[in-house]
C-alpha cells in the first residue's frame, strides 16, 4: 500500500467514522472524569465534512438518556450579570447527556427532571453539591419562550432556578442536553436547545485516562466503555 493510500485511509476514517475528544471540565462527573479521552463515532449521527457546514445524513438520531458531543448553540455574555461563558469561543464543543428531544415537555422541580410528567431519576450516577444553592440566573430567560402554560404539569415558576424550571417544550429537530454533574455545569439551561444539525457524535469509549491533579494514569477507565 503506498503512502498516499494510507494517509486517503487515515483521512476518511479520521473525517467520516471516528475522532478523539478529551473531557476538560467536571460537568460530566462521575460518568466522565477531567483528563478522560474518548473515541467518538461520528457517522451514526451524521458527519461534518471539515471547513464547510456541510453534514452527511446520519441512520440514527440522538435518543434520550444518550452521551452525546454537540457543538453548542451560540453562547454570549449578558452585559448586566458575571460572564459563565468563555469569550475566546462562543460555540465550544461539548460533551452533554440527553434528556428530552423534539416533541417532549421537559422540566425540574426541586432538582428532579421530569420528561413528559416522568421523573427521570438518575440510575446513571447523577450527583449534587450540598452546598450549592437553587439560584436564579438571568442565563436562563430564554426559557419563557417555550414555556408550556396552562398544561397538566403545573405552571412554570415566573423566576426560573436551578433546579426549577419549566415545562418547556423541545422544538423539531432540537434535544436538550444537560451535565451529569448538575451543579458544576454549563448546559441547555443557560443556553438553550442544540440543533440536531450540531451534533458531532456518540462517544463509545475511553481509550486513555490521566488524572491531572495526582499526575497519575487511570488504568481501570482504559478501554471501558460509555454509558
Amino acid at each position: 500500500m503506498s503512502l498516499l493510500s494510507a494517509v486517503a485511509i487515515f483521512l476518511f476514517i479520521r473525517i467520516f467514522l471516528i475522532a478523539a475528544y478529551h473531557i476538560p471540565s467536571e460537568s460530566m462527573e462521575p460518568t466522565l472524569l477531567v483528563g478522560d479521552f474518548l473515541f467518538v463515532d461520528e457517522l451514526s449521527y451524521g458527519a461534518h465534512i471539515p471547513f464547510t457546514h456541510w453534514k452527511i445524513p446520519g441512520f440514527t438520531s440522538p435518543k434520550r438518556n444518550s452521551i452525546v458531543v454537540y457543538e453548542s448553540p451560540a453562547q454570549h455574555c449578558l452585559p448586566n450579570a458575571p460572564c459563565i461563558y468563555d469569550p475566546q469561543d462562543s460555540t465550544p464543543i461539548v460533551v452533554k447527556r440527553v434528556v428530552a428531544v423534539a416533541g417532549d415537555t421537559v422540566y425540574m422541580r426541586k432538582g428532579m427532571v421530569y420528561v413528559n410528567g416522568i421523573a427521570q431519576r438518575q440510575g446513571f450516577g447523577a450527583i449534587t453539591d450540598p452546598l450549592a444553592q437553587d439560584d436564579s440566573s438571568p442565563y436562563y430567560g430564554w426559557q419563557h419562550a417555550f414555556e408550556v402554560k396552562g398544561s397538566r404539569f403545573g405552571a412554570p415558576p415566573a423566576v426560573p432556578s436551578h433546579d426549577n424550571w419549566g415545562p418547556l417544550l423541545v422544538p423539531a429537530q432540537h434535544l436538550l442536553g444537560l451535565g451529569d454533574n448538575r451543579y458544576r455545569s454549563i448546559d441547555g439551561r443557560f443556553y438553550g436547545f442544540a440543533p440536531l444539525a450540531n451534533v458531532r457524535g456518540r462517544p463509545l469509549f475511553i481509550y486513555f485516562s490521566f488524572d491531572t491533579q495526582d499526575w497519575k494514569f487511570r488504568f481501570g477507565r482504559f478501554f471501558s466503555l460509555i454509558r
